[in-house]
């Protein structure tokens, strides 16, 4: 089974296009979390137990873990939803970008390493960049094309040939950079109008949108512009809006409420579009 396949069984298993972010700090954590000797693998275990029957995919931030030295804690907590949760795929934010062997290195670390199904990359250095990562065809290959952040635009809708940079990409992906069928395409909540015209450039090419909750973005616009043909392939990712619904004692209990709302608000408003 692929990523996409897996993903598409996991967004069915859970009627869910919702992704949740495993991006912990340390100081935002329950105190009781902070006492343990893992804190982030205790913290992250507690909320995957309380939102597995909910989500599409998980997708842990590689810098939280790398900035403290807890990349143990990152590969045991990829470890712990492979193992008790094996249905739910697992994107690993790690915005790769390099050439030649370190590329490869990059795409090992990813891949075989921490044992994600699928790694964000970054396409600025072209097509050869990312041939490390595409070669391994059972993996989803997520690459950055609209990002959610103001500065985004910059350079990602500087015109090129007569269309904006980002659209170009997304015309790359969606054909000659495809030909294993597991590419996926980051475009932010935050530009639905984008993001319309990045899912009309690339039909039913999967689409991780973060940007909704904590940056504005707007969900019913998300789903508008972006649900595919089937009413799915968006993958709707929320991080600091479920983790830290509360910083009690009862976190877990108050993610999973978060997440049952969100996916459940993300259900009703696509039986509307």
């Amino acid at each position: 089974m692929n990523f996409i396949e897996k993903l598409e069984r996991a967004q069915e298993k859970n009627n869910s296009l919702l992704c949740v972010g495993l991006d912990p700090s340390l100081e935002r954590l329950p105190e009781a979390c902070r006492l343990e000797p893992q804190p982030y693998l205790a913290f992250n275990r507690a909320l995957i137990n309380a939102t597995a029957d909910l989500v599409c995919a998980y997708k842990p931030q590689i810098a939280h873990y790398a900035a403290c030295g807890a990349e143990a804690e990152l590969l045991a907590t990829i470890g712990y939803i492979n193992e008790k949760y094996p249905d739910i795929p697992v994107i690993l934010d790690a915005k790769r970008g390099d050439i030649g062997s370190t590329a490869e290195k990059y795409a090992i670390e990813a891949f075989e390493r921490y044992q994600a199904d699928a790694v964000t990359v970054n396409p600025y250095l072209g097509g050869d960049s990312l041939e490390p990562f595409l070669k391994y065809n059972e993996k989803g290959v997520v690459i950055l094309c609209r990002t959610s952040n103001p500065g985004g635009g910059d350079l990602q809708s500087l015109e090129v040939d007569g269309e904006a940079l980002y659209l170009k990409l997304a015309r790359l992906a969606a054909t000659s950079w495809n030909r294993n069928r597991n590419i996926l395409l980051v475009v932010g909540a935050t530009w639905p109008n984008e993001l319309a015209r990045v899912r009309e450039v690339v039909g039913d090419i999967p689409l991780l949108v973060p940007g909704v909750g904590a940056q504005g973005g707007d969900l019913a616009a998300v789903l508008q512009a972006g649900l595919d043909c089937r009413g799915a392939g968006l993958v709707i990712n929320s991080s600091r809006g479920i983790i830290y619904a509360s910083s009690g004692e009862d976190f877990a209990e108050a993610a999973r409420q978060a997440a049952l709302e969100l996916r459940d608000a993300i259900n009703t408003l696509r039986t509307n579009v």
